[in-house]
């Protein structure tokens, strides 16, 4: 969007000059700059480290400017890998992601990971170089409509029409991808105008003055959301992606300890509360614990968190929590009453609403009879499967392995797919921002781009472990040159089932069997691959090399690609079949 330039104060005016007048004044005082280098100003001014792009001729101008900057770019293979770098980057560290590309081909290439990024709600600032702004609109070369294409992927979008503003669009670009419900921004770059000179200075990033999310809930509506808990005989806590987001975690366990109410979590809200936690019933949903499910099903009191109510959690709206009374706490009022109907709306920052329910409870409720139900559905649907040593390697297995081998704190990565699921089933999670996934939009080649983007991410003594599948892996393989060229401690786990292991189980399970275009008797040799590409690789076949290669890889002082051979038949349980009930699961096909 393009915004009108302020008026300027006449010389023979004596009103006082306003802080943005004085500042300009002072820009002017140090000489004309272009277009381009207040955009890197503005990125520096927002405290950027790290950027993810490809190179081009429209994005020229803003790389020349980078030139002696002491950021660090990182040039990916591809502008998909770039956003979901950006993207992996934003979830570890809370700050927004940067990724850049150059028009046409290369802001399009960018379009899955921004889908993405707003699905999940992740913070992600993104620059597009532009054909010069007197060739819009004429198919000049390279040229597209970003702003057009992207409008319904991004939280906002901005098509830079000055020299004079362009440093201040990118710093509020900044500001919104960060604050309130966080998302993807982007700032449309025409090259006369990044070439252009100007003698303003772009300052930190913020929002507009008509940008005002809610902080605090109403406290009437606060207080009857806290007697509804403490009355509840069988009360559930459901934390959503927004708990991380808000970095609301340990507000969440502080409340969820004292009040010994049950925890269950969303996919995005992986880590949010620790799942060895006696409380914790871990995650629910399609592919979600029996336990958790079961708990959604029964409760009589749900305080919802930062969530979307999305139909892979809920399945059937009908059948969700049909006998609870609904608190929805989140900073959209948009979600509120979206998908599931909120008998108590809290409006807020999920760390200042939990707080605020915290302070209003008069008392915990009585629920030690609900928890000794919990617990029994653990016991009756546990999370375990089976591993003959004569028969092929269990991807269960493989995960618990590395979750064994590595510290609390590590981060996980992965792409879309049977693969997801297993790391999630099995890896035990307990602190934020250590789940790396791609859940909205179920985008298949996440996992590697976003390992890259985690590991910059990451504090350097955290270890990184990206889970993919050999579809999922195919997809984004070639970013593996640059985790090589950056030399990047990763290790990939590549779960080979010679298949897209989903569509298969789908086809299996509701198409007679009818694998079409699902298996995939091609694939390379990913170990081989991997060693081409100058990373070390390793191959698994049988149980008896699983450890020595786990501890070999995570030794390894660069990027690996483990290349494990799983059962191809393995399925992903327990299932609700899509819109289905969520407390009637299946642990096997035939009970689907």
């Amino acid at each position: 969007m393009s915004k009108e330039q302020p008026k300027p104060v006449s010389p023979t005016t004596e009103t006082e000059a306003t802080p943005d007048e004085a500042e300009a004044e002072e820009a002017a005082d140090r000489g004309a700059v272009t277009g381009a280098e207040t955009v890197v100003e503005a990125m520096e001014n927002a405290g950027v480290e790290y950027l993810f792009g490809v190179q081009g001729g429209a994005i020229m101008p803003v790389y020349d400017a980078l030139y002696d900057s002491e950021m660090t770019h990182i040039t990916m293979a591809h502008e998909q890998g770039a956003a979901h770098a950006a993207d992996a980057y934003g979830i570890v560290t809370g700050e927004p992601g940067v990724c850049m590309a150059t028009s046409g081909p290369g802001a399009t290439n960018l379009v899955t990971g921004l889908a993405d990024s707003n699905m999940d709600s992740d913070p992600v600032v993104a620059l597009t170089g532009q054909v010069p702004t007197d060739f819009v609109g004429s198919d000049a070369f390279q040229e597209t409509d970003t702003i057009g294409v992207t409008r319904p992927i991004t939280k906002e979008n901005t098509f830079a029409s000055s020299p004079d503003e362009v440093g201040t669009d990118v710093s509020e670009a900044f500001a919104l991808a960060a604050e309130g419900r966080q998302g993807p921004t982007l700032v449309d770059l025409p090259k006369d105008v990044t070439k252009g000179e100007t003698e303003r200075r772009p300052g930190a990033p913020k929002t507009p003055k008509t940008y005002d999310p809610p902080e605090r809930a109403d406290p009437g509506a606060v207080r009857d959301a806290a007697d509804v808990l403490a009355n509840a005989e069988r009360p559930v806590i459901l934390a959503g992606g927004g708990v991380i987001k808000a970095d609301a975690s340990s507000e969440l366990r502080e409340f969820a300890m004292e009040h010994e109410i049950p925890v269950i979590t969303t996919m995005p809200a992986i880590g949010a509360f620790p799942e060895d936690h006696e409380l914790s019933l871990e995650w629910a949903g399609m592919h979600g614990t029996g336990y958790a499910n079961m708990a959604i099903t029964n409760c009589d009191a749900m305080f919802a968190v930062g969530t979307r109510f999305d139909d892979r959690l809920t399945g059937g709206i009908e059948t969700f929590a049909p006998d609870a009374d609904i608190i929805h706490a989140d900073i959209d009022p948009a979600e509120i009453s979206k998908n599931v109907e909120a008998d108590y709306a809290l409006l807020g920052d999920a760390a200042h609403v939990i707080s605020q329910v915290h302070e209003a409870m008069p008392t915990a409720p009585d629920c030690e009879a609900w928890r000794d139900t919990c617990q029994q559905w653990k016991q009756e649907y546990p999370m375990d499967y089976s591993a003959p040593e004569d028969e092929p390697v269990k991807p269960q297995f493989v995960v618990e392995a590395y979750d064994e081998a590595t510290d609390d704190d590590t981060v996980v990565t992965t792409g879309v797919g049977q693969h997801q699921m297993w790391a999630c089933q099995y890896w035990t999670f307990t602190q934020p921002r250590t789940w790396v996934s791609s859940h909205g939009l179920g985008t298949m080649g996440y996992g590697l781009p976003s390992a890259i983007g985690a590991r910059l991410g990451a504090d350097d003594d955290q270890t990184v472990v990206c889970f993919d599948g050999d579809g999922s892996f195919l997809m984004t393989l070639q970013e593996l040159s640059v985790a090589v060229r950056e030399d990047m401690d990763i290790t990939v786990v590549v779960l080979n089932n010679a298949a897209v292991g989903m569509v298969r189980q789908w086809q299996d399970a509701f198409f007679e069997k009818r694998r079409m275009a699902s298996e995939y008797p091609w694939v390379p040799e990913f170990d081989t691959l991997a060693e081409a590409f100058g990373a070390k690789g390793f191959r698994v076949d049988t149980y008896e090399e699983l450890p020595d290669v786990v501890e070999a890889s995570l030794e390894y002082d660069g990027p690996s690609v483990v290349d494990v051979h799983i059962d191809p038949e393995e399925n992903v349980y327990p299932m609700v079949p899509s819109g289905g009930d969520n407390g009637l699961f299946a642990l096997s096909e035939d009970q689907l």
